[in-house]
């Protein structure tokens, strides 16, 4: 296996970017003296950085929606109203799922048809195809920093392009943007790809330009272990670091337990800290994010705020750095912008009124957190052994070996044996743990909580139980 967790020679960098420029005709306009001039004279409100690390100072959470469509002069509309309205703190740079899959041919094709019936045909905003200018002019037309969300396995060629063009963060990593999205995408692949972005991104901190990375850490978005999520970010993240990149967001999706929740995302970014510390990288600027729930919203709207005021709350209790936010209309379409604003102020309004209030750490929070940090401990653990202390490569063969499992991932190089359910509160357990490394400890824990719900509901606890709880907040309830 020809893949190591190393840094990437400078040499062997540029000569790589030489044949990612290459992809597609906008690659030829990225010329990296002129974009380290251009941010020179960048607004330092306009970094993404800056604002995340404030918040973090100031112990404020943060507001993001998701947006994104094809024409520039709508979509710099639809911007500055979810600011003006729907008070966004960070605005998104939503791509489109052609580009997302590099068939940038056909993003073209629905980009000119965009064009010809003056709305957007597309699903995003094709970045490649629109290029640097066009990017700039987005970038130039707001006041609020931008980020750019995806899911694209490889997306080399969007960071050039994206990050050139002003936005100043960018989501996604190998694992985290490719099992839960491809079927048959290796992995090898897509670390590789991501350690050129994150090479890219610690050449931009190099020369004096602060890029923030993401990671996904909501998967699947359906009933995911924190242990899992959580492994899965902490590999990216030294992974990353690696590569020269000095600013990470460390994401996690609602599960919808608040305790378990707040023990979740506070237990992520002390792991970070200490895997940092372990392998001796310095400087480094953690924060977080929390999701709102990924997972199916029912139909009425009253219902879906519900859903959108739950996960505020727990943002708040948590003391995320950022909250990224759905909108009542989760369930019926893609949301118009009054449906996205109406979200964000939902949301907004749920942070202000708890921005005095503190969660209190109970014995069973206590326990919650030590559980989720000694199962991700035990799962690293074993990636670097079957690395042989490389973690690059032992993340290769722990997922073909079923050693990390995310649930109801679509990829081939998934084991999916794992199967998750809920306990009786409502929190996230292992109902099969497939081939997942844990002591003996981890399992009796699980699988008492999981004996406790099927004895007091007298249901047996199998497959049927999972898919009744992936279901079950789409119905009204926590649990199936």
């Amino acid at each position: 296996m020809n893949l190591r967790n190393e840094k990437l020679n400078k040499n062997d960098f540029l000569d790589l970017r030489r044949d990612v420029l290459a992809d597609w005709p906008t690659g030829s306009e990225v010329d990296l003296n002129e974009i380290f001039d251009y941010y020179s004279n960048f607004p330092e409100d306009k970094f993404v950085v800056n604002k995340m690390l404030e918040a973090k100072k100031n112990f404020k959470t943060l507001i993001q929606p998701r947006a994104g469509i094809a024409l520039p002069e709508k979509f710099i509309n639809l911007l500055n109203f979810l600011v003006k309205e729907g008070k966004a703190d960070i605005l998104p740079i939503t791509i489109d799922s052609y580009t997302r899959q590099n068939k940038y041919e056909e993003a073209k094709k629905g980009l000119e048809e965009s064009r010809e019936v003056g709305r957007s045909m597309l699903d995003g905003f094709p970045a490649v195809n629109h290029g640097i200018k066009t990017c700039r002019k987005i970038s130039e037309a707001i006041q609020t920093p931008a980020q750019v969300r995806h899911g694209t396995p490889d997306a080399r060629l969007l960071a050039e392009i994206t990050l050139a063009g002003g936005f100043t963060d960018f989501e996604g990593g190998g694992i985290s943007y490719n099992l839960p999205y491809a079927k048959k995408i290796s992995l090898e692949n897509t670390i590789k790809y991501w350690q050129y972005i994150d090479r890219l991104i610690g050449y931009y901190e190099e020369n004096g330009v602060s890029i923030n990375r993401e990671h996904f850490g909501p998967l699947t978005g359906t009933l995911v272990p924190p242990a899992i999520s959580h492994s899965v970010s902490i590999i990216e993240l030294l992974l990353a670091v690696e590569q020269g990149v000095k600013y990470v967001s460390l994401g996690y999706g609602q599960n919808g337990n608040i305790r378990q929740d707040i023990a979740a995302l506070h237990s992520l970014e002390e792991l970070g800290y200490e895997y940092l510390e372990e392998y001796g990288y310095e400087d480094i600027e953690l924060t977080t994010v929390f999701h709102q729930w990924l997972g199916g919203f029912p139909q009425e709207e009253a219902k879906a705020y519900g859903i959108i005021s739950m996960g505020a709350a727990t943002a708040s209790l948590a003391n995320a750095t950022k909250v990224v936010v759905k909108t009542p209309q989760e369930a019926l379409k893609s949301p118009d912008k009054d449906s996205n604003a109406a979200g964000l102020k939902n949301t907004k309004q749920i942070l202000d009124m708890l921005e005095t209030q503190s969660f209190d750490k109970s014995e069973e929070y206590e326990l919650e957190k030590k559980m989720i940090k000694k199962e991700v401990k035990e799962i690293i653990a074993k990636v670097l052994e079957l690395g042989e202390g490389d973690l690059a490569e032992g993340a290769v063969k722990a997922f073909e070996n079923g050693i990390i499992d995310i649930p109801f991932s679509p990829s081939q190089y998934n084991s999916g044996q794992m199967l998750p359910a809920r306990d009786i509160n409502g929190a996230v357990r292992y109902l099969n743990f497939g081939k997942l490394p844990f002591s003996q400890e981890i399992k009796q824990f699980h699988r008492e909580k999981i004996e406790e719900r099927s004895v007091k509901e007298k249901k047996d606890a199998g497959f049927q139980m999972a898919i009744d709880d992936i279901y079950a907040i789409g119905k009204g309830l926590l649990n199936g």
